[in-house]
């Protein structure tokens, strides 16, 4: 059975907040354990380039060695690539997070700045919405998590554009991947959260399933290389919520709450 404090200590980018959290409702959820770890582990979703590019970036420095002779210009050029190789290996990172369960959170899927907060419709969810959209540059983090703990109940890809995800309508005409998921604890809501590629940005990775449940926070896939991510939820009568973050906030993935349930 879920069982969770009243009282939580959030964190939304560098700042905390003390959120005043009543008890959801008693629902099960499927066990995950995590825990934070003194290391910055490599996602699973990147091995095939962390594997090639260190190979590429030796054999170009090899190439270099063997054309130029010792000198200023060569060295530079070791640096540059060292530091390209670096930066790679580091936009692969996957660091370990601890996760604090709360059903009444919807969490953030994913690591940026949040771009924009807006009423639209959403035929995906059969009517009106709330988007919460969010930047991710190519400094962060770009695993995606589950905002809350669900069931998969559909995976809808569009193929489209690659233009900059920061552009206004970048989130109707870029590819994109609708990850359509259920709500294991009331309300049981219906929410989509949404991957989209941008200008460098050019592949999404899902792993996420039909009929698979996901805890709260739980990795679900990654979008390489910039690119945007959105959470919708509907707009009922009765809908009972706050969006906890406004334009400009920074969000952590299974850290920051976007959205706050009201009892």
């Amino acid at each position: 059975m879920c069982q969770y404090p009243s009282h939580q200590k959030f964190e939304l980018g560098d700042h905390t907040a003390d959120l005043q959290v009543p008890f959801p409702p008693s629902c099960t959820l499927p066990r995950l354990q995590l825990q934070c770890v003194m290391r910055i582990p490599i996602t699973k979703y990147g091995l095939p380039q962390v594997l090639l590019y260190p190979a590429l970036t030796l054999a170009v420095m090899a190439v270099f060695f063997i054309l130029l002779s010792p000198g200023i210009l060569l060295a530079v050029i070791f640096v540059v690539l060292l530091l390209v190789l670096g930066w790679m290996l580091w936009f692969f990172r996957d660091p370990e997070r601890k996760i604090t369960p709360n059903e009444l959170i919807l969490f953030s899927p994913a690591d940026g700045t949040i771009t924009d907060i807006a009423e639209t419709d959403s035929p995906e969810l059969g009517g009106r919405a709330t988007r919460i959209g969010m930047f991710l540059s190519v400094f962060s983090v770009h695993v995606n998590r589950m905002p809350c703990g669900v069931r998969v109940e559909a995976i809808n890809y569009k193929k489209g554009k690659f233009k900059n995800a920061m552009s206004g309508d970048a989130w109707q005409v870029n590819e994109s991947n609708d990850v359509i998921v259920s709500r294991l604890c009331e309300p049981r809501d219906r929410i989509l959260v949404r991957q989209i590629s941008g200008a460098i940005a050019r592949h999404i990775v899902c792993k996420a399933e039909p009929g698979t449940e996901y805890a709260q926070g739980e990795r679900f896939g990654m979008i390489k290389f910039g690119s945007r991510t959105e959470l919708y939820l509907p707009l009922k009568d009765g809908a009972r919520f706050d969006v906890a973050v406004k334009v400009g906030d920074k969000v952590n993935a299974g850290i920051s709450p976007l959205i706050v349930y009201r009892p």
